[in-house]
């Protein structure tokens, strides 16, 4: 079985590797579970776990110096952790690239994620973040694929945004 008869997260997981990814950053995330088991089985690549997400973005740029490509994986709440460090993103123009397990939105029944969820885009957006909304499983990977072409070929910071349409609200 190939990946993408296994689901739309082995479809990204395939795009990104693909696309000369060899690091993925992240802080464990349910909505993520699938590809960092991915990256963590796979020799060919480092799988990264961060204790916060603003390591991912040091690590992306770190990555393009050394001529390597990396994919930053994170749940909405960690959007703010990253706010400083994205402007090492706009003025060394490094790309990045990141996935974003949505939360704060669609059937959210946890009110501390509300807040966060509801101010990711336009926080992102204010830092010259390019944001892709992802919300049906056959928008996954044409998306991810023009992400990443747009930050690995135009050396632009894109968040993929994985929205609960597309996982499912959590429920607790």
């Amino acid at each position: 079985m190939n990946n993408s008869e296994q689901g739309w997260q082995h479809e990204i997981y395939d795009v990104l590797r693909a696309h000369g990814v060899t690091q993925f950053s992240y802080v464990p995330d349910a909505g993520h579970k699938i590809l960092i088991d991915l990256c963590i089985a796979d020799a060919q690549v480092h799988a990264i776990a961060l204790t916060t997400e603003e390591e991912g973005v040091a690590l992306a740029a770190g990555a393009d110096l050394g001529d390597a490509r990396s994919v930053l994986m994170m749940q909405s709440s960690g959007v703010g952790n990253c706010i400083n460090f994205l402007s090492l993103m706009k003025g060394g123009k490094f790309p990045l690239l990141t996935l974003i397990s949505m939360r704060g939105e669609f059937g959210e029944g946890n009110p501390w994620q509300m807040a966060m969820g509801q101010a990711v885009r336009p926080v992102l957006e204010a830092m010259g973040v390019i944001c892709m909304e992802v919300t049906e499983e056959h928008e996954v990977t044409s998306t991810v694929e023009a992400a990443a072409t747009m930050a690995f070929r135009a050396n632009n910071a894109v968040a993929v945004l994985l929205t609960q349409k597309l996982l499912g609200a959590k429920v607790f």
